[in-house]
């Protein structure tokens, strides 16, 4: 690709990034930053997308994009070949024979303001003037607030997946339909470890995904028939709306010089379901259902 006076670089948009996102603030366990480019190489156009997967990384390709900016990272685990045999293999060849770069933002992107947990906490109908839920590694995570007003849990479940990418699975919801919700936690993606935050902030309502049946019966179960009641509305769905925000604010920061692009490929692994309606039922652990 040749390049001109006006070319960004990508260490220069990488800066940019690592400004939004510091890497420094990611979990310790992660892998963020760049993962494939020469700082040198120019950009611009830039793809967003929660996962690099092999679809992803095609699409940016196709579209003559220069750098692909995700949220998930695609070497967060040790690998001992990059080889076009696996999937990770063919992703990182693509790429690199694309002169395609790959840069990623995960948990310094959760605890960002702006953002993924932001822009969740936007789409649940909260302000922006959010609490953090909780610390990870001395980094605020996670959001909580308050809805302007009480709705019941129905509603408020039926306006989060209006606002939320559409996936086959949807939201799945545990508590009471009728329920009046007002004070409102969430964390995108995985967050079956932080009931004792949302129990503390004294949520009715818990957003995330990702729940494992143990922890999310155990919850309900020091619930009682009360909040904080529970919804899993999908690990792809709760971070997919954080790319819109970061793909504007990126654009602003370069004072438009690159063209920014957000993926609509679904990357949510789940393509269907089978089964019955929802049957009612008595809640195994109300006081009358243990009594003669």
């Amino acid at each position: 690709m040749t390049t001109s006076a006006h070319d960004m670089s990508l260490a220069q948009v990488v800066a940019v990034l690592d400004g939004f996102y510091p890497p420094e603030t990611a979990a310790s366990w992660d892998q963020v930053g760049l993962v494939t480019g020469d700082p040198a190489q120019p950009v611009r156009r830039v793809h967003f997308a929660v996962d690099p997967t092999r679809a992803v990384v095609d699409e940016a390709v196709e579209a003559g994009a220069d750098l692909l900016v995700t949220h998930h990272p695609l070497l967060l685990r040790g690998v001992h070949s990059v080889a076009t045999t696996t999937a990770k293999g063919a992703v990182v060849t693509t790429a690199v024979v694309a002169d395609l770069a790959i840069y990623c933002a995960h948990t310094n992107a959760d605890i960002a303001r702006p953002g993924v947990n932001d822009a969740l906490a936007a789409a649940a109908g909260l302000s922006d003037d959010c609490a953090p839920l909780g610390m990870e590694d001395g980094q605020p995570i996670g959001r909580v607030g308050r809805l302007p007003e009480a709705v019941t849990l129905r509603e408020f479940a039926t306006r989060l997946a209006d606002a939320l990418p559409a996936t086959p699975v949807g939201l799945r919801v545990a508590g009471d339909p009728s329920a009046l919700v007002q004070t409102v936690a969430v964390m995108g993606g995985a967050g079956d470890d932080r009931f004792d935050d949302v129990r503390a902030h004294g949520a009715d309502v818990y957003v995330t995904a990702d729940l494992r049946h143990h922890p999310a019966l155990e919850a309900r179960e020091e619930a009682g028939d009360g909040p904080p009641y529970l919804i899993d509305a999908g690990h792809y769905a709760t971070e997919h709306l954080w790319l819109a925000a970061a793909a504007s604010r990126l654009a602003e920061a370069l004072q438009a010089r690159i063209v920014t692009h957000v993926s609509d490929l679904r990357t949510d692994p789940w393509d269907f379901t089978v089964g019955r309606p929802t049957p009612d039922r008595t809640p195994q652990y109300s006081r009358s259902s243990h009594e003669s």
